[in-house]
Formats: structure tokens, sequence, C-alpha cells
């Protein structure tokens, strides 16, 4: 890692990522470390996805991977984290500095107001999305009351058997996480079959594992938006993915705590 001018005594930012594969982490560890050592007055990362924040629960023989890789932020000088809809209270709480998560209910509010579907249901796909979903309808004005599915998690997968609250026919489901699409493909068909014509669906970090999510649009997805969290997004673009840019919020947060 070569820096290309002076840092000494200057506040700096690392904008990298946390999205597999594990040589991103790696990037971001090094740049950070090189910086103090040349002297930087602080480091804040700026980290859109926050990879390991799913590894939230402490249990015997099992990683923690949010409180290992905030150690490992914290160990190379990094004293702040700037990051987008991390996956948990829990998660950040996890991490040995300040993490700001910011929403990105502004963004996604925006497509629906610019699209006309301020009229859909917005429907969380289990409780733990309730507050993600409602800033969006907040951010909206969108009148129609939330609605959430209950799910259950067994061996087998996600499934989704009880719907709370009324829908239309046009239904936008909010979420943080699309990984490989199981808990979505389930939510998709209850919502289905509680009476949903046109779906759209809103997550923040599109991973797009395996092939699997390509399932979603015979139950009814029209179109799927992700943020450019993960660097690997955009290959994804087209079809039914649209990424929508993510930095402007991230970068005008750091620069109102770097002033």
């Amino acid at each position: 890692m070569r820096i290309g001018e002076q840092v000494a005594g200057r506040a700096c930012a690392v904008w990298g990522s946390l999205a597999p594969p594990d040589e991103q982490l790696v990037s971001v560890l090094a740049l950070a470390h090189t910086l103090v050592r040349e002297g930087a007055r602080r480091v804040v990362a700026l980290l859109p996805y926050l990879g390991y924040a799913r590894q939230d629960h402490a249990e015997s023989g099992q990683s923690l991977g949010a409180a290992w890789a905030g150690d490992l932020l914290r160990a190379v000088g990094v004293e702040r984290v700037l990051t987008l809809d991390v996956h948990s209270r829990r998660a950040a709480a996890c991490f040995p500095m300040r993490v700001d998560s910011l929403s990105p209910a502004p963004l996604f509010a925006d497509v629906l107001m610019q699209r006309g579907l301020t009229d859909v249901s917005v429907v969380a796909p289990d409780e733990g999305a309730l507050e993600r979903s409602d800033a969006v309808i907040r951010a909206a004005g969108i009148r129609a009351p939330l609605a959430h599915l209950r799910k259950r998690r067994d061996a087998t997968g996600v499934t989704h058997n009880s719907l709370v609250g009324e829908i239309s026919s046009r239904v936008a489901i909010v979420d943080d996480i699309l990984d490989t699409g199981g808990t979505l493909i389930s939510a998709c068909a209850a919502l289905r079959r509680a009476g949903a014509q046109e779906i759209y669906v809103f997550v923040t970090h599109g991973l797009f594992t395996g092939e699997r999510w390509r399932e979603l649009p015979a139950l009814g997805v029209r179109r799927i938006f992700t943020t450019d969290s993960i660097p690997t997004a955009r290959e994804r673009a087209g079809d039914i993915v649209e990424v929508l840019p993510a930095a402007r919020p991230i970068l005008d947060c750091y620069a109102a705590i770097a002033t």
C-alpha cells in the first residue's frame, strides 16, 4: 500500500467495503494502518456494507464476525465507522468504536415517488425489518399503513406463514440484504397468496449469491432496487435489477463530522 501525498496531521477517510471476497477487508485494514503510520490525525472508515454484521449472536463454538471485524479495524487505528443500513443494532454494538448507520429510506422514497408507486402497500418481510420499512413510508409520504409478514426459520430454511395488516394489489417489500433470495421467495409467495399482483423489492445490499433469486419474477416481482454498496452489484444490473448510487449520503455525513 503506497500513499502519494503527505497525510501527517490530517483527518483521513478510508472508502472501502467489507463485502466478499475477504481481500476487501484486507485492503481496508492495510490502508488504514498505513495512514496511521504516516501520522494521520484520525482515520474514519466509510464502509457502505459491513459484511460480517450478520454474525451478531455470541454462541459457543462459533465466531462472532461483527466483533472480530470491529476489533481488526480498531487495531489498525480506525476510530469511527460510517455505513449504510447496518444489519442490526446488536451488530453495531459489537464494534468497539462508534458506528453511524445511515438509512437508505430517502433513496428508496425517491424511486417510489419518481415511478408513481406511492400507492403501493409497503410490507416488511419480518418484524426485524419494521423500522427500515416504516422509514421508507414516512420519507415517501405513503398513507397506507405498514404491513408485515411473520416468518419461521428451521433447518430447511425460512417460511412465511401469516400476514399482519392489509395489502393492495401493488406491494413494495423493504429489507436490508438480498443474499440467495430464499427469504424473499418465501415472502413473495405469501404475498401472492394474499392477493398481491405486482411486487417491487427494495434491498439495501444486493449480494445476489447463486441463482435462486432469479425465481422472483415468476412470483410477481417487477423490479429489484438495490444500492451499489456491494462492489459487484452493477454486474447484476439489467433485467429486473436496478442499482442506485449510495455514495452521496455517506460522503455528506463524513463532511459533516470532519468539519
